[in-house]
């Protein structure tokens, strides 16, 4: 099986699974730390967006669905309402204008599925460029403003008070995570984000609660999936989005009731 790695489209999936295994889980405990889960479903609905778009002109998708995220990002952050309120009016007009697109300009239907389940065997060296970019300034970032970012979990105005630069270290997180969210959809589709993204941190969260144990668990697990998924799909030739999405979840059934266990013994 290892000898379909020097198959050029099966070695970028492998090099782009590795890559968004540590990156992908260390931007979903930034979703759930800063309570950006409302966020994260707008930037999901304006991945798809970005896809009709890329789509109906016959543009490049990713760097669209990357243009469009952070348009979708900064209007929610400028706009004078509750984050909640806002990804809501957002998720509304981009699927809205995406159904419009797609109508307008004919989107055949297997094109329009290819943004809901993602494509890793047919990423490009500039997915993979700019994939590996993300990679490295997530973890940049984490290292060199790690108690700031602790602060800012913490509380706002505590962090604000300690001469932390709140607005623009918040601002740059959600910006990081709109890229990992279009990232995300070119590696496993629209639908299945969250099976990189969130459920390596939950996993984690049942092994660790501080937070730098959390960031590096919710790597590890990232990357246990991701590697794990990726061979099972090659053996048994199933989808890699949906192969990952199981084993997470079962993963974190079995460590939910070994944990539940231990919890009663101490009882």
């Amino acid at each position: 099986m290892l000898s379909l790695l020097t198959l050029e489209p099966i070695f970028k999936a492998f090099i782009a699974i590795i890559l968004s295994s540590i990156s992908f889980p260390l931007c979903g405990v930034m979703v759930l730390r800063l309570d950006l889960v409302p966020l994260r479903y707008a930037l999901m609905h304006g991945v798809i967006l970005g896809g009709a778009l890329a789509l109906a002109l016959s543009l490049p998708t990713l760097p669209i669905i990357i243009l469009v995220n952070l348009i979708v990002v900064l209007l929610i952050i400028k706009i004078p309402s509750s984050n909640s309120f806002s990804s809501a009016a957002a998720m509304v007009f981009t699927m809205g204008l995406a159904s419009l697109l797609m109508h307008t300009f004919n989107v055949p239907a297997k094109d329009s599925l290819q943004l809901l389940w993602g494509s890793p065997f047919a990423l490009s060296y500039l997915d993979l460029t700019i994939l590996a970019i993300l990679t490295i300034t997530v973890i940049l970032y984490l290292i060199l403003n790690f108690n700031n970012i602790v602060s800012i979990f913490f509380d706002k105005s505590i962090a604000r008070s300690l001469g932390v630069k709140v607005e623009l270290n918040y601002n740059f997180m959600v910006i990081i995570i709109a890229l990992c969210v279009a990232l995300a959809m070119r590696l496993i589709g629209a639908l299945l984000i969250d099976a990189l993204l969130i459920l390596p941190v939950l996993i984690a969260t049942r092994v660790s609660k501080a937070t730098k144990s959390l960031f590096i668990y919710s790597s590890v697990f990232g990357f246990i999936l991701s590697i794990s998924g990726f061979f099972t799909t090659l053996y048994f030739n199933l989808p890699l989005s949906a192969t990952i999405a199981i084993i997470a979840v079962a993963l974190y059934i079995v460590i939910s009731i070994i944990k539940n266990i231990k919890i009663r013994n101490l009882k």
